[in-house]
């Protein structure tokens, strides 16, 4: 299971900015564990998504379980096959 979930929406307002939110629930831990875990996911965003991402749509990456251990090199290549999977759609 990855370390997160990527959900993107269409906006269908005609502007092609691409928008990014992220949010960890209280289930992953305390909130050191969480922001921990946003800090990497606005990492990853920031490194993938002006490439990959799709122009007029709202990204949102959800933290999950065991998301903060795993490598961040593991996290990008997961990301970049979900954005790759979500252009494909």
């Amino acid at each position: 299971m990855p370390g997160f979930v990527l959900l993107v929406r269409p906006r269908g307002d005609g502007d092609e900015t691409v928008r990014v939110g992220f949010t960890v629930t209280k289930k992953i831990g305390n909130a050191v564990v969480r922001n921990r875990m946003k800090r990497r996911l606005r990492a990853l965003a920031r490194e993938l998504l002006p490439a990959g991402g799709i122009g007029g749509a709202d990204h949102v990456l959800i933290g999950r379980q065991g998301g903060v251990e795993r490598p961040y090199a593991t996290l990008r290549d997961e990301l970049a096959k979900a954005l790759a999977k979500a252009q494909r759609r």
